[in-house]
């Protein structure tokens, strides 16, 4: 089993930055694909950002330049950099878990509770 904390989640304003914390515990292993999701108000879940076991980054094209994924792999610890964040940046950030390092959606087997980001002006 694979343990996911979120932590760095809170109100920030328009412009302003945070830097989100994922601790991995358990059985991680940094040759998994890590990946930050995200679910807005009355939206669905999205990824926005994921880190495989090489350290390669992808991201969603609306984020791309905004965001950063990044990973301690000596601490099991994955971070998410976000910048310029707008109020449609509000929601829940997950991040998950792919022991496969496929980096696709079903893969992510493993999630953390998530942590509230509030954007507001």
């Amino acid at each position: 089993q694979v343990q996911l904390e979120e932590s760095g989640g809170e109100s920030v304003q328009v412009g302003g930055s945070l830097r989100l914390s994922c601790a991995a515990s358990g059985r991680a292993h940094s040759s998994y694909c890590m990946a930050w999701f995200r679910q807005v108000p009355g939206g669905e879940r999205e990824r926005i950002a994921t880190i495989d076991g090489d350290g390669a980054t992808t991201y969603a094209h609306s984020l791309k330049g905004r965001f950063t994924i990044s990973q301690d792999s000596t601490k099991n610890i994955v971070y998410l950099q976000m910048n310029d964040l707008r109020s449609e940046d509000t929601g829940t950030y997950s991040c998950a878990a792919d022991p496969t390092d496929l980096c696709i959606g079903s893969s992510f087997i493993y999630w953390g509770q998530g942590t509230q980001v509030t954007v507001s002006s």
